[in-house]
């Protein structure tokens, strides 16, 4: 009996194994797109987005959203957009400030004023950062047309009282120094409008002569040791921001509804157990930032208020009870409160780009490393 012999046109072969290799590469897609699903995949996805977060100090509740890691948030890329936008602005300033008329000071190779600088009395700006210069020079009061001083992150451990007589001084910021006082004398600069004393760790009141600078809309005394804040602070009418934060304020005043001009008020990492219902009369406050873990008491309408951002940090201490010497403490303190502020600093930028913002946010220690 002969055998049946069955012939196909090639072109039908053809077809037959395209139609397979098709379906072939069909399944492996598949296959791939489940395995890109599947539970291992998403916790090696979610841990290595954890640990690139907390590598650069973001905080769980920037990431987290009801208990589960969100990888699509974009405040890491929004702080080194941000980190990168700053440089390109630094850029731009240097190249504003390359005029006769500004002065710039910056390295640990510093560690005092060059002589010359005596001489430059129709300067109207100093720039002077990260250097080991611990005394500003007496002379300064020669420098009549000064606008801005801007001496952050040095060893500065006093300003001299001579500073009272620079009446054109409309900017001043001595953030993340030594300071432990600010001189009365300050008072008499009644055109400054920007304070930032911000970062001394040691800074306990100011001095009530400051009463007088009705100008200033800008007062950063965050990262010292306020038990309260300071009567001047309440007499500034035109204040428009407040950074108290990380301090010792245990309750704030009655008469805070002074600052009727107040639009941002930054409190947290305080030890406040309750907020104050003279808050509702600031009219134009938008944003307000405090640590929710004493708070027991706080008027409903400041969460419910439809032109108010509050937000309430649940904030884990950090523990500070390190084995080094005293110097080492303070100065990876310093660095660390630096760190704080500027990572808070992006935080806040993106809290006030949001619609609308969470009842509460959970802020993690900024120490914490994987």
């Amino acid at each position: 009996m002969g055998h049946k012999v069955v012939v196909f046109d090639i072109s039908v072969v053809r077809a037959l194994w395209e139609t397979r290799v098709k379906k072939h590469k069909a399944w492996q897609k598949k296959e791939a797109e489940r395995l890109e699903k599947s539970a291992l995949e998403k916790i090696k996805e979610e841990w290595n987005f954890v640990a690139e977060c907390r590598r650069k100090g973001i905080p769980q509740a920037a990431y987290c959203k009801n208990g589960f890691v969100d990888t699509s948030v974009s405040l890491l890329e929004k702080i080194e957009r941000n980190s990168l936008t700053r440089q390109s602005s630094l850029s731009k300033e240097r190249d504003k400030r390359s005029s006769p008329f500004v002065f710039e000071l910056s390295g640990e190779h510093w560690k005092e004023f060059p002589d010359e600088l005596k001489e430059q009395t129709h300067l109207k700006e100093w720039h002077i950062n990260n250097t080991l210069i611990q005394i500003i020079p007496t002379y300064i009061e020669l420098f009549q047309a000064m606008r801005i001083l801007d001496l952050p992150q040095n060893q500065i451990s006093r300003l001299p009282v001579e500073i009272g007589r620079l009446k054109n001084l409309k900017e001043l910021n001595v953030s993340f120094n030594r300071l432990k006082s600010i001189p009365l004398e300050l008072g008499d600069c009644e055109k400054l409008e920007k304070l930032d004393c911000s970062g001394n760790l040691e800074l306990t009141e100011l001095p009530f002569e400051l009463s007088n600078l009705k100008q200033v809309t800008f007062v950063d005394i965050s990262a010292n040791k306020f038990s309260s804040v300071p009567i001047c602070v309440l007499r500034m009418s035109n204040l428009q921001w407040l950074d108290i934060s990380n301090n010792n304020l245990n309750d704030l005043p009655q008469d805070i509804d002074r600052l009727e001009e107040l639009q941002t008020f930054l409190l947290y990492k305080n030890k406040l157990t309750y907020l104050p219902y003279a808050l509702l009369n600031l009219r134009k406050l938008t944003l307000m930032v405090v640590s929710g873990d004493h708070l027991v008491e706080l008027p409903t309408a400041l969460c419910e208020s439809p032109t108010l951002k509050f937000i309430s940090l649940m904030d884990n201490p950090i523990d500070n009870t390190q084995c080094q010497d005293g110097d080492e403490i303070i100065e990876s303190e310093r660095d660390r409160q630096h760190f704080d502020k500027e990572f808070m600093r992006a935080y806040i930028e993106d809290l006030k780009e949001r619609d609308s913002v969470p009842s509460y946010t959970t802020k993690v220690s900024f120490s914490l490393q994987l």
